[in-house]
């Protein structure tokens, strides 16, 4: 997909993924562009994303199929999802968990805070979380926009981060650290004059 609409991609593999191993995978999420760029990874995964993309024509059905949807305002779906989650794992597939919930940072790139869902079923499975850091999806298709703008993509996956040593009352401190991990790494691929040179901000009236 990405050379038919000519933009060139990388991917960076910080650490050999096992492929005999699941992982659990969290990138961050600043725009639509990062569902098939994190689809580039060659582990057989299954994306755990909002119901609202089931409404997206032809592209929405085939991922309501494939994958698993949540809708985060209703508990019973959210429960549902995490047993879906729990039983793809089961069945020897990874995830792709975006752990901030969605596209919901107010500015392009700053990290929305985690939601437990991802380090709660890498815990209960005892399975390997992967951070991925996205860094230039936001300026090739803003998530506010619809015309792609060109810039080289590049996906990250970092050195898996194995869970065996926490149990849930560590969910805070796992988060944080695969926040860190991308945080870092965001800031390490994002120059200032990059950010302003395509993010204008509204300016605060006096």
């Amino acid at each position: 997909m990405f050379t038919f609409i000519f933009i060139p991609f990388r991917v960076e593999y910080r650490e050999r993924l096992d492929p005999k191993k699941q992982y659990i995978f969290c990138p961050n999420h600043f725009s639509y562009l990062d569902i098939p760029a994190v689809g580039l990874v060659s582990h057989n995964t299954i994306f755990v994303g909002k119901s609202e993309m089931a409404k997206v024509p032809l592209f929405g059905f085939m991922y309501g199929k494939l994958h698993i949807t949540v809708d985060r305002s209703k508990l019973k779906s959210r429960y549902a999802s995490l047993e879906r989650s729990l039983q793809a794992i089961d069945e020897g597939k990874s995830l792709v968990i975006f752990p901030e919930g969605g596209i919901v940072t107010e500015k392009e790139p700053v990290l929305n805070r985690f939601k437990d869902g991802a380090f709660r079923v890498a815990i209960q499975k005892q399975i390997a979380i992967v951070p991925v850091t996205i860094p230039y999806n936001w300026i090739i298709l803003p998530p506010d926009e619809f015309l792609l703008r060109w810039h080289p993509l590049k996906v990250i996956f970092h050195k898996p981060i194995e869970t065996t040593s926490y149990t849930l009352k560590d969910i805070d401190t796992l988060k944080e650290k695969v926040y860190r991990e991308i945080d870092e790494e965001l800031k390490k691929n994002l120059s200032t004059e990059m950010i302003n040179a395509f993010v204008t901000y509204p300016q605060q009236s006096e």
